[in-house]
Protein backbone atom coordinates (compact mmCIF):
# COMPACT_ATOMS: atom_id res chain seq x y z
CA UNK A 1 0.00 0.00 0.00
CA UNK A 2 2.79 2.48 1.06
CA UNK A 3 4.22 2.01 -2.91
CA UNK A 4 0.76 2.62 -4.32
CA UNK A 5 0.56 6.19 -2.42
CA UNK A 6 3.51 7.60 -3.36
CA UNK A 7 3.09 7.62 -7.24
CA UNK A 8 -0.33 8.98 -6.18
CA UNK A 9 0.78 11.78 -4.51
CA UNK A 10 3.71 12.65 -6.69
CA UNK A 11 0.81 12.59 -9.11
CA UNK A 12 -1.19 14.69 -7.20
CA UNK A 13 1.95 17.49 -7.07
CA UNK A 14 2.98 17.31 -10.56
CA UNK A 15 -1.08 18.46 -11.50
CA UNK A 16 -1.58 20.89 -8.47
CA UNK A 17 2.00 22.23 -9.74
CA UNK A 18 0.50 22.73 -13.44
CA UNK A 19 -3.10 24.15 -12.35
CA UNK A 20 -0.84 26.80 -10.47
CA UNK A 21 1.28 27.67 -12.92
CA UNK A 22 -1.23 28.41 -15.19
CA UNK A 23 -3.14 30.18 -12.79
CA UNK A 24 -0.29 32.01 -12.10
CA UNK A 25 0.42 32.71 -15.65
CA UNK A 26 -3.14 33.20 -17.63
CA UNK A 27 -5.20 35.00 -16.13
CA UNK A 28 -3.25 36.54 -12.92
CA UNK A 29 0.19 37.32 -15.28
CA UNK A 30 -1.62 38.72 -17.85
CA UNK A 31 -3.67 41.09 -16.17
CA UNK A 32 -0.81 42.00 -14.08
CA UNK A 33 0.91 43.32 -17.07
CA UNK A 34 -2.19 44.92 -18.84
CA UNK A 35 -2.37 46.62 -15.48
CA UNK A 36 1.32 48.25 -15.42
CA UNK A 37 0.40 49.17 -19.37
CA UNK A 38 -2.65 51.22 -17.90
CA UNK A 39 -0.70 52.79 -14.97
CA UNK A 40 1.44 54.36 -18.15
CA UNK A 41 -1.53 56.55 -18.97
CA UNK A 42 -0.38 58.51 -16.02
CA UNK A 43 1.63 60.49 -18.38
CA UNK A 44 -1.38 61.47 -20.13
CA UNK A 45 -3.25 63.26 -17.39
CA UNK A 46 -5.20 62.56 -14.12
CA UNK A 47 -8.39 62.06 -16.28
CA UNK A 48 -6.77 59.37 -18.86
CA UNK A 49 -5.57 57.88 -15.41
CA UNK A 50 -8.94 57.71 -13.91
CA UNK A 51 -10.47 56.29 -17.06
CA UNK A 52 -7.87 53.50 -17.74
CA UNK A 53 -7.16 52.29 -14.04
CA UNK A 54 -10.27 52.92 -11.92
CA UNK A 55 -12.83 54.29 -14.03
CA UNK A 56 -14.87 51.18 -14.33
CA UNK A 57 -17.60 50.93 -12.05
CA UNK A 58 -20.32 48.64 -12.65
CA UNK A 59 -21.07 46.45 -10.57
CA UNK A 60 -20.33 43.59 -13.14
CA UNK A 61 -16.53 44.71 -13.13
CA UNK A 62 -16.12 44.03 -9.98
CA UNK A 63 -17.28 40.39 -9.81
CA UNK A 64 -15.35 39.91 -13.32
CA UNK A 65 -11.98 41.27 -10.97
CA UNK A 66 -12.81 38.83 -8.57
CA UNK A 67 -13.00 35.79 -10.33
CA UNK A 68 -10.25 36.51 -13.30
CA UNK A 69 -8.35 37.94 -10.64
CA UNK A 70 -8.40 37.63 -6.97
CA UNK A 71 -9.94 34.38 -6.78
CA UNK A 72 -6.52 33.12 -9.42
CA UNK A 73 -4.04 34.96 -6.49
CA UNK A 74 -5.68 33.92 -3.55
CA UNK A 75 -4.96 30.40 -4.94
CA UNK A 76 -1.30 30.90 -5.97
CA UNK A 77 -0.66 32.92 -3.33
CA UNK A 78 -2.03 29.82 -0.45
CA UNK A 79 -0.13 27.30 -2.87
CA UNK A 80 3.42 29.91 -2.65
CA UNK A 81 3.10 29.37 0.76
CA UNK A 82 2.88 25.81 0.84
CA UNK A 83 6.17 25.72 -1.39
CA UNK A 84 7.76 28.37 1.11
CA UNK A 85 7.22 26.29 4.02
CA UNK A 86 9.48 23.80 2.27
CA UNK A 87 11.88 26.13 1.10
CA UNK A 88 15.72 25.67 2.26
CA UNK A 89 18.26 27.42 0.21
CA UNK A 90 21.44 25.43 -0.48
CA UNK A 91 23.29 28.18 -2.32
CA UNK A 92 26.43 28.35 -0.34
CA UNK A 93 26.86 23.94 -0.82
CA UNK A 94 25.84 25.17 -5.17
CA UNK A 95 26.34 28.76 -6.23
CA UNK A 96 24.92 28.11 -9.38
CA UNK A 97 23.01 30.63 -11.53
CA UNK A 98 19.70 28.40 -11.37
CA UNK A 99 20.23 28.04 -7.99
CA UNK A 100 20.36 32.42 -7.82
CA UNK A 101 17.37 32.19 -9.80
CA UNK A 102 15.49 29.94 -7.17
CA UNK A 103 16.47 31.78 -4.16
CA UNK A 104 15.26 34.81 -5.63
CA UNK A 105 12.26 33.83 -7.45
CA UNK A 106 11.43 32.88 -3.65
CA UNK A 107 12.49 35.98 -1.87
CA UNK A 108 10.55 37.64 -4.54
CA UNK A 109 7.34 35.84 -3.56
CA UNK A 110 7.89 36.93 0.19
CA UNK A 111 7.86 40.63 -0.82
CA UNK A 112 5.34 40.51 -2.78
CA UNK A 113 2.46 39.17 -0.23
CA UNK A 114 3.04 42.22 1.65
CA UNK A 115 3.03 44.90 -1.06
CA UNK A 116 -0.07 43.08 -3.12
CA UNK A 117 -1.72 42.83 0.25
CA UNK A 118 -1.10 47.19 1.13
CA UNK A 119 -1.70 48.06 -2.48
CA UNK A 120 -5.16 45.87 -2.39
CA UNK A 121 -6.20 47.56 0.77
CA UNK A 122 -4.92 51.04 -0.59
CA UNK A 123 -5.75 51.29 -4.26
CA UNK A 124 -8.90 49.12 -4.34
CA UNK A 125 -10.65 47.87 -0.91
CA UNK A 126 -10.36 51.04 1.37
CA UNK A 127 -11.30 53.48 -1.65
CA UNK A 128 -14.57 51.64 -3.26
CA UNK A 129 -15.62 50.06 -0.15
CA UNK A 130 -14.91 52.34 2.90
CA UNK A 131 -14.99 55.87 1.22
CA UNK A 132 -17.43 54.69 -1.45
CA UNK A 133 -15.14 55.89 -4.76
CA UNK A 134 -12.52 54.90 -6.56
CA UNK A 135 -9.15 55.84 -5.46
CA UNK A 136 -8.59 59.30 -7.17
CA UNK A 137 -5.17 60.31 -8.88
CA UNK A 138 -4.33 63.07 -6.97
CA UNK A 139 -4.49 61.09 -3.75
CA UNK A 140 -1.44 58.33 -5.09
CA UNK A 141 -0.04 60.95 -7.08
CA UNK A 142 0.35 62.99 -3.58
CA UNK A 143 1.70 59.87 -1.72
CA UNK A 144 4.01 59.36 -4.24
CA UNK A 145 5.53 62.94 -4.47
CA UNK A 146 5.38 63.40 -0.60
CA UNK A 147 5.42 60.17 1.07
CA UNK A 148 8.20 58.47 0.68
CA UNK A 149 8.28 54.90 2.47
CA UNK A 150 5.64 54.99 -0.34
CA UNK A 151 7.67 55.55 -3.07
CA UNK A 152 9.97 53.37 -1.95
CA UNK A 153 7.35 50.18 -1.58
CA UNK A 154 6.05 50.72 -4.92
CA UNK A 155 9.74 50.82 -6.64
CA UNK A 156 10.83 47.97 -4.83
CA UNK A 157 7.34 46.02 -4.96
CA UNK A 158 7.22 46.57 -8.66
CA UNK A 159 11.00 45.18 -8.64
CA UNK A 160 9.80 41.91 -7.13
CA UNK A 161 6.32 41.81 -9.46
CA UNK A 162 8.77 42.38 -12.46
CA UNK A 163 11.37 39.49 -11.75
CA UNK A 164 8.52 37.53 -9.96
CA UNK A 165 6.26 37.72 -13.23
CA UNK A 166 9.13 37.27 -15.93
CA UNK A 167 11.02 34.11 -14.04
CA UNK A 168 7.59 32.67 -13.64
CA UNK A 169 7.29 32.38 -17.72
CA UNK A 170 10.20 30.12 -17.50
CA UNK A 171 8.53 27.96 -14.72
CA UNK A 172 5.29 27.97 -16.70
CA UNK A 173 6.41 27.09 -19.86
CA UNK A 174 9.00 23.99 -18.14
CA UNK A 175 5.49 22.85 -15.73
CA UNK A 176 3.10 22.61 -18.79
CA UNK A 177 5.65 20.82 -20.79
CA UNK A 178 6.18 23.50 -23.56
CA UNK A 179 9.85 23.59 -23.22
CA UNK A 180 12.59 20.24 -22.59
CA UNK A 181 15.78 21.03 -24.13
CA UNK A 182 18.51 22.79 -23.01
CA UNK A 183 18.49 24.69 -26.47
CA UNK A 184 14.80 25.89 -25.64
CA UNK A 185 15.24 26.43 -21.97
CA UNK A 186 18.14 28.86 -23.04
CA UNK A 187 16.43 30.48 -25.57
CA UNK A 188 13.42 31.06 -23.45
CA UNK A 189 16.04 32.51 -21.13
CA UNK A 190 16.00 35.61 -23.59
CA UNK A 191 12.36 36.24 -23.25
CA UNK A 192 12.73 36.01 -19.39
CA UNK A 193 15.16 38.77 -19.51
CA UNK A 194 13.11 41.25 -22.03
CA UNK A 195 9.92 40.35 -20.21
CA UNK A 196 11.72 41.15 -16.60
CA UNK A 197 13.38 44.62 -18.46
CA UNK A 198 9.23 45.50 -20.40
CA UNK A 199 7.34 45.20 -16.54
CA UNK A 200 10.06 47.09 -15.12
CA UNK A 201 10.34 50.31 -17.73
CA UNK A 202 6.10 49.76 -17.55
CA UNK A 203 5.84 49.60 -13.47
CA UNK A 204 8.86 52.07 -13.12
CA UNK A 205 7.87 54.74 -15.54
CA UNK A 206 4.07 54.50 -14.09
CA UNK A 207 5.81 55.58 -10.38
CA UNK A 208 8.02 58.07 -12.60
CA UNK A 209 4.54 60.03 -13.48
CA UNK A 210 2.90 59.83 -10.66
CA UNK A 211 5.59 61.13 -8.59
CA UNK A 212 6.15 63.95 -11.34
CA UNK A 213 2.00 65.26 -11.49
CA UNK A 214 2.49 64.91 -7.44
Amino acid sequence: MADLAQPIASTDSFYRARIASLLAFAPLGVWTALHLWDNLSAFTGPQAWEQAVTGARHPLNQVLLGVIVLLPLLLHTIWGIGRLGSFRPNNLRYPNYDNLKYLLQRLSAIGLLGFVGAHLWLAWFQPRFVEGRPEPFADISHEMAHHTPTLVVYVLGILAVSYHLANGIQTFAMAQGLVASAGALKRLEWVVYLAFVVLLAMGWGSVYALWRAG
